[in-house]
């Protein structure tokens, strides 16, 4: 009993401390967040306007096209959906860490709940597992 009384107190405090990032930090760190959802956002708009012409152009010039070449359009067209897909993720991502800030959760750890190293923050701003986290998860 006195273990679940330790587990909640030490889970309030990490709250506590969750919340102690000053309004400027967070107005600093959303403004950037939203500065690179809109990056990512007209990135993944124009993607989607050079695979449709990319579409078009195989599909008034396919007269004459054997297997081959049916393929290689074929494996052209999966890559560029790959490419928008990623962007389309990493959209999500971002949004997903605009929320995590507005709830206090941001840069702190969704597995263990220690911090997450400004580093880390730095170079990938939606992470939302610490760095040891994120190796174990890449081990399995």
């Amino acid at each position: 009993m006195a273990k679940a009384a330790d587990t909640k107190s030490a889970s309030t405090a990490k709250t506590a401390t969750k919340r102690s990032r000053s309004a400027a930090e967070t107005k600093k760190i959303q403004a950037a967040l939203e500065e690179r959802r809109v990056e990512l956002q007209t990135e993944y708009d124009q993607t989607l306007v050079e695979i449709n012409e990319l579409q078009r152009e195989r599909l008034t010039d396919s007269a004459g096209d054997d297997t081959a070449d049916t393929g290689t359009k074929t494996l052209e067209r999966e890559q560029e959906i790959s490419l928008a897909n990623n962007l389309l993720e990493r959209i999500t991502q971002v949004e997903r860490a605009i929320d995590r800030l507005g709830e206090g959760n941001y840069g702190w750890c969704e597995k263990c709940g220690n911090a997450i190293p400004v580093e880390r923050l730095a170079a990938f701003p939606s992470a939302t597992l610490c760095v040891s986290c994120k190796q174990l998860e890449e081990r399995r």
